[in-house]
């Protein structure tokens, strides 16, 4: 059973599908990872979950009126200085 998303609304959420990892953000949600769908039920499952997290973050995105043509990327994160 897959976790309830509310795409792009907190920059915490994440959840796994097999070994695909989604992490939910109020500007994007990332997707990374490896996953293999079996031609089998259990694979059958797996595709399913995925379609359910896709169609609702295409329903959000849909929803949005005031959806931009494209947002800026993330920032880079600098080096931090190794305290040891």
């Amino acid at each position: 059973m897959m976790p309830e998303l509310k795409p792009f609304a907190d920059d915490s959420a994440a959840f796994e599908v097999g070994d695909l990892k989604f992490e939910n953000g109020r500007d994007r949600i990332a997707c990374y990872g490896s996953l293999d769908l079996t031609r089998d039920k259990a694979g059958l499952a797996l595709a399913r979950q995925i379609q359910a997290v896709l169609a609702s973050v295409v329903q959000a995105l849909e929803a949005d009126t005031a959806l931009p043509d494209a947002i800026p990327p993330p920032k880079k994160r600098g080096t931090v200085k190794n305290p040891f």
